[in-house]
């Protein structure tokens, strides 16, 4: 299993570097691994967040990992100065591997669906909030 490691990615500008750092490994299935932005807001609950949950799924002849991520907007008040979460924008992925799959098989599979996420078109639907037309 991979250990838990911080995590750098570009922001939406594409030049500046933001770190998600592991926060909490996983301690099992079902257990998630958690990646917290502390570079975002002033508080926990203000700061984005990824988990990452595996576990054996049908009968134990494919892994299943699910990936949640939630990105907090965050408001000041300007009467009380007091700096709350108003909204919050999430999104999940699933993945279901069969354990007998060769590993370049997977390997292709995660890397290309990884990359078809990261595509130029896709991203730009993702923040249209509408599908290819």
């Amino acid at each position: 299993m991979p250990a838990l490691a911080d995590i750098t990615i570009k922001k939406n500008d594409g030049s500046t570097d933001i770190t998600y750092t592991g926060v909490a490994p996983s301690s099992g299935d079902s257990s998630p691994a958690v990646w917290k932005s502390a570079s975002v807001g002033s508080a926990a609950s203000h700061q984005p967040e990824l988990r990452l949950t595996s576990r054996d799924a049908n009968n134990g002849g494919k892994r299943a990992l699910r990936a949640t991520f939630v990105y907090p907007q965050i408001a000041t008040n300007s009467t009380t100065g007091i700096t709350s979460v108003v909204n919050r924008a999430m999104a999940s992925v699933d993945f279901t591997i069969p354990k007998e799959m060769a590993a370049t098989d997977v390997n292709e599979f995660v890397s290309q669906f990884s990359n078809l996420l990261d595509s130029t078109l896709i991203v730009a639907c993702a923040k249209a909030g509408y599908s290819a037309s």
